[in-house]
């Protein structure tokens, strides 16, 4: 019996073969939690897309030619942004590699298609509004946020999502257990992050704010009104308004920022679920918070990430053009 890597010829060789098999479905387990959730499964439906148009060619996918992922790029330049595209050259080469073969995007061809591709198209991002302070407020006051058990849960949801700049993912992984309140606020343990896959985990803390806005008494509120003492902190509320047991998504997470911003008057295909997090480094920003105290809550890794999103909030800060006498 063969199979390409092992060469059996005895009934223990076969069970060690199988061994080998178990270990390897292990491995793999492992090094997809080598990275972020959302980047492995961007990754998987990068190749699947791939593999897809691949095979309606009659095509190879692995092992790849260099023509072959021209083709590609050239049929998806159409209807692919830049970003997109290179995230997929990153895919097509991570599935290579994984398997032992030569990247084909490594090909002087490749990559000389895709620079041509970025300077046709350009290569700037499409960024989703950032819901700053003064959106927020917006957004509570006018979507009805205090409104029935979704009202509660919309309000702590928006208010906490942005006072401690969570991640989409993050935010909807919060557990009760994760909680501390304080007679200064709350402290909220983050278990697991884009930015720390081992699972070490990160605190946050947000202090008591003012009024309706308080991020702290929204998030007390909805967890009393609720009456959730264990398990998830952000839940399914169903057209009965009865609280469920079941986490919301990173979907409904969007959604919910979606209907909130369109309830205020802005066109809510500009936001998503990342506008909370945007939204307080770009105020952040216009309020000159430094940036050492805007990264501690934050938590970026890096300063020049931290800056793009501030640069939005302080454009007009010490700006040259009021200075020249206009």
């Amino acid at each position: 019996m063969g199979t390409g890597l092992v060469s059996v010829s005895s009934q223990d060789d076969v069970q060690q073969l199988a061994n080998f098999s178990d270990l390897s479905e292990a491995a793999r387990v492992y090094l997809n939690y080598s990275e972020a959730a959302n980047t492995t499964k961007a990754h998987q439906s990068d190749w699947r897309d791939f593999e897809t148009w691949c095979e309606s060619r009659y095509l190879a996918s692995l092992r790849a030619a260099p023509e072959t992922v021209c083709l590609y790029l050239t049929d998806r330049a159409s209807s692919c942004k830049h970003s997109t595209l290179a995230r997929r050259l990153a895919s097509i080469s991570r599935a290579h590699q994984a398997t032992g073969h030569e990247s084909p995007t490594r090909s002087a061809l490749v990559r000389k298609l895709s620079e041509g591709i970025r300077n046709k198209k350009g290569a700037a991002p499409t960024k989703k509004a950032a819901a700053t302070i003064e959106m927020l407020r917006r957004m509570i006051e006018q979507s009805r946020c205090s409104m029935g058990q979704a009202g509660k849960r919309n309000r702590a949801l928006l208010l906490i999502g942005f006072a401690g700049a969570f991640r989409r993912s993050e935010l909807v992984a919060l557990d009760v257990a994760d909680l501390e309140f304080t007679t200064e606020g709350v402290k909220i343990t983050i278990r697991k992050s884009k930015t720390d896959q081992a699972g070490k985990g990160e605190q946050v803390g947000i202090k008591y704010g003012h009024g309706n806005t308080c991020p702290v008494k929204a998030l007390r509120a909805w967890l009393d009104a609720g009456g959730i003492t264990l398990g998830p902190v952000f839940r399914s509320v169903n057209r009965h308004d009865q609280v469920g047991s079941g986490r919301l998504t990173d979907q409904s997470l969007a959604l919910i920022v979606k209907a909130a911003a369109e309830a205020a008057g802005f066109d809510p295909s500009h936001f998503s679920g990342h506008s909370l997090r945007s939204g307080f480094c770009t105020t952040c920003g216009a309020e000159e918070v430094p940036e050492r105290i805007g990264m501690k809550q934050t938590r970026h890794r890096s300063l020049p990430q931290f800056r793009k999103y501030i640069q939005d909030g302080s454009l007009f800060k010490q700006n040259a053009s009021s200075m020249v006498g206009l």
